[in-house]
């Protein structure tokens, strides 16, 4: 878990209740260091206690709507989910290899944009803002992975 979050009260702020599996889905996500997928949730929660699949996204897409966690791109048509920006983790960029799929946090600083400029130059409303950069990451390029579609690695 998150040493530095207090799920209880996120949840409270938002207006939920902490119940016993909207609390479990918020510690799961916690604890992992990049977004993980729905699947990966359901599976880690189902270890420890019975859960129903349904509820899992039910709880997912309700923290997604009060805004204390984002579902992002996860390649392909895959999502997955990470805490939202709060007072403990500032809006990150991510980075999506594109031979084992996986999504790994960059540094907050890593990438500087200005969203009050962009806001000025565009017509419409901003909510939120995804960065994700794709490319090979550090294991893929070290083992000389394959990509997925059986194509031999880029040179």
């Amino acid at each position: 878990m998150c040493q530095l979050c207090n799920y209880p009260k996120m949840l409270d702020r938002s207006g939920l209740d902490p119940t016993p599996n909207r609390l479990r889905v918020m510690e799961v996500i916690g604890n992992n260091p990049s977004p993980t997928g729905a699947q990966d949730i359901f599976t880690t929660l189902n270890r420890t206690a019975d859960i129903n699949r349904v509820t899992v996204y039910r709880i997912l897409d309700l923290l997604v709507e009060k805004g204390l966690v984002e579902r992002l791109n996860g390649g392909g048509r895959s999502l997955v989910y990470g805490l939202s920006p709060n007072e403990n983790h500032p809006p990150h960029p991510h980075f999506h290899c594109r031979r084992c799929g996986a999504i790994q946090c960059l540094q907050p600083d890593s990438i500087s944009m200005d969203i009050h400029t962009m806001q000025r130059s565009f017509a419409g409303e901003i909510s939120s803002v995804e960065i994700r950069i794709n490319g090979i990451c550090r294991n893929c390029l070290k083992t000389g992975r394959e990509q997925p579609s059986g194509k031999k690695p880029d040179k």
